[in-house]
């Protein structure tokens, strides 16, 4: 009777323990370039090393002794493990402050499915043989979930093959159906949504659109728009692309082979995965490459990575920028005035300036707003039509969203904070007249240029900000050094563990009118 009591605490702990591995699993992207793994490996004092290995030498212990008393006795002691275990999981989870929960996909449930076979099935042979080998067998599989977790990841992988063979197929059908259907590609380091979304709002003046929604550029991604989203009304598609190793644009662009494409900014983030700036450069230049002769791509002509690379493909290139005098299509006289930015276009062969007013901020948005101008007029939009519909452009959710919260306007630049995007966002903040705080929790998946990334970032930040807030000591630590290289007040400088406290905080501060910008909000996976 006693080993059903065990089962029944060890199956608790499991399911607990399961939620978050699976949530993990997720946030690393099912363990695309080992992610998952690495995670795994950088936290193992939770996920390997736990006091529910304690059972496994336990249950060891049984298989050589055959007295009913000591095996009950070990019993008890196992069960205290687990019940132990439980509630230190169950505070690890609370402690976890996760922005993004656990979603429960079609793939997440095949993957609980497998979970639930692979520790009912030695449950079940117990039940048969009453064997204390299978019992430890059990005991093995519960007390390693992250890593039991894996093992059915790459049990399941013929079974995702078949559903994303099927989806693929169906996606590919659909857009061949849909000819006069115009796709539209947008890569780059840095600015892929924001991009994707004002193009998709200029654009729509004219045209019925459909943009990939959120940040789903992987393939799943897009299969999953083509397939439950694309419909017959729709002319255009604007496809977001996202790679974390050389290959995976090409692979995109096989999918939905785009006639046009625009790529941002290039620049080293996810440097980690793709191993070297050049990998990174030829990655987002596939995009280029891969559109047809009679394609359209739009290249950044302040951006040194783009007017460095020796395209191969013929198509027409158009090239937008501020500081080069020699692109196709140029923004000049970019003045802020209050919260509208304003600068007027001037296109090549064309001695008339066009002017234009956005509510959206920061340089690398005008860049944003200046390829899909380009792309627009390509397209047969008037440039009267033009002006007002980047005059509507809306602003982008955590990407410089300027909104009132409490006593303070906070920034909202929260997704996916990169160099040259956080350098930006600093030079917004330091137009704004009053108070300046910066809450951040630093820059992640830099490689090994991580720390001298986020050492400088800390030294920008000490020359705008009256006040910083850094989310988490260890994965700050950079940028607080940066902060003392520059003798920058540690009195002026506030660590805390989650950034919901930090809207309390800054609610407190006795001034009269603060911006706060919100730099970066890592992935639960970084909790700390």
């Amino acid at each position: 009777m006693l080993y059903y009591f065990v089962y029944f605490l060890m199956y608790s702990y499991t399911i607990k323990t399961s939620i978050r591995a699976l949530h993990m699993l997720q946030q690393n992207l099912y363990n695309e370039n080992n992610r998952y793994i690495k995670w795994i490996n950088n936290n193992k004092k939770t996920t390997i090393i736990n006091y529910s290995i304690i059972s496994i030498f336990l249950s060891i212990l049984m298989i050589f002794c055959n007295k009913d008393f000591i095996n009950n006795t070990i019993l008890l002691f196992i069960m205290i493990v687990y019940v132990l275990s439980y509630f230190i999981e169950k505070k690890i989870s609370s402690n976890n402050q996760n922005k993004t929960p656990l979603v429960y996909t079609s793939r997440v449930k095949r993957l609980i499915i497998t979970l639930s076979i692979i520790y009912l099935t030695p449950f079940i042979l117990f039940i048969v043989f009453n064997n204390n080998i299978i019992f430890l067998i059990s005991i093995i599989l519960s007390s390693n979930v992250f890593i039991t977790t894996y093992i059915g990841l790459i049990i399941n992988i013929p079974i995702e093959k078949m559903v994303y063979k099927h989806f693929e197929k169906s996606a590919k059908e659909k857009l061949r159906e849909m000819k006069n259907l115009k796709v539209i590609g947008i890569t780059g380091s840095y600015g892929k949504t924001s991009s994707k979304n004002i193009l998709n709002d200029i654009l729509s003046v004219k045209f019925n659109t459909l943009k990939t929604p959120k940040n789903l550029n992987t393939f799943y991604g897009l299969m999953i728009t083509i397939n439950n989203h694309l419909s017959k009304f729709d002319e255009i598609f604007i496809a977001e692309m996202g790679a974390y190793v050389k290959g995976e644009i090409n692979g995109l662009c096989d999918l939905v082979n785009p006639q046009y494409g625009i790529v941002t900014k290039i620049g080293t983030a996810h440097l980690e995965s793709f191993g070297s700036e050049k990998n990174i450069q030829e990655a987002k230049m596939e995009l280029i490459e891969h559109l047809p002769r009679n394609g359209i791509g739009i290249l950044n002509g302040d951006d040194e990575k783009q007017v460095s690379y020796k395209l191969k493909n013929k198509c027409k290139i158009i090239w937008i920028g501020i500081e080069n005098e020699n692109v196709d299509v140029r923004a000049i006289n970019i003045k802020a005035k209050g919260l509208i930015n304003t600068f007027d276009v001037m296109f090549k062969g064309d001695k008339k300036k066009y002017h234009f007013e956005t509510k959206l901020l920061g340089n690398h948005n005008i860049y944003n707003i200046l390829s899909s101008i380009a792309l627009g007029y390509e397209l047969g939009i008037s440039i009267k039509d033009l002006q007002k519909a980047v005059q509507k452009v809306k602003q982008i959710e955590h990407r410089l969203e300027l909104k009132k919260v409490g006593n303070f306007y906070q920034i909202d630049d929260a997704y996916n904070s990169n160099p040259i995007g956080a350098k930006s966002a600093l030079d917004v903040l330091s137009n704004m007249d009053g108070y300046k705080v910066v809450v951040t929790p630093g820059m992640i998946e830099l490689g090994k240029k991580e720390y001298d990334l986020n050492k400088e970032f800390g030294i920008q930040i000490s020359k705008v900000a009256d006040f910083v807030i850094l989310i988490g000591k260890k994965q700050t630590k950079p940028i607080y050094d940066g902060l003392i290289s520059m003798n920058y007040s540690k009195d002026k400088i506030k660590i805390l563990n989650d950034v919901r406290d930090s809207y309390t905080f800054i609610n407190k501060l006795n001034k009269k009118e603060i911006y706060a910008l919100y730099e970066n909000d890592l992935p639960d996976t970084y909790n700390e």
